[in-house]
């Protein structure tokens, strides 16, 4: 059976996307709390399209 590599989001590091790789996408727990962390400090975040009635709410 073929085993799937990816790469560590953070870090770039190949790891084996399995049962046996608790921290998934990322290699460690480390990694995982370093992007874990730029999404509470706002360093990452999901861009939304914004409507006219968001604008004129935030004006308010």
């Amino acid at each position: 059976m073929h085993k799937t590599v990816v790469n560590c989001p953070t870090c770039g590091r190949p790891i084996e996307w399995s049962e046996g790789s608790p921290w998934r996408p990322f290699c460690s727990e480390r990694c995982r709390l370093i992007d874990l962390g730029a999404w509470f400090s706002e360093e990452r975040s999901i861009p939304l399209d914004e409507t006219p009635a968001d604008e004129a709410d935030r004006q308010d």
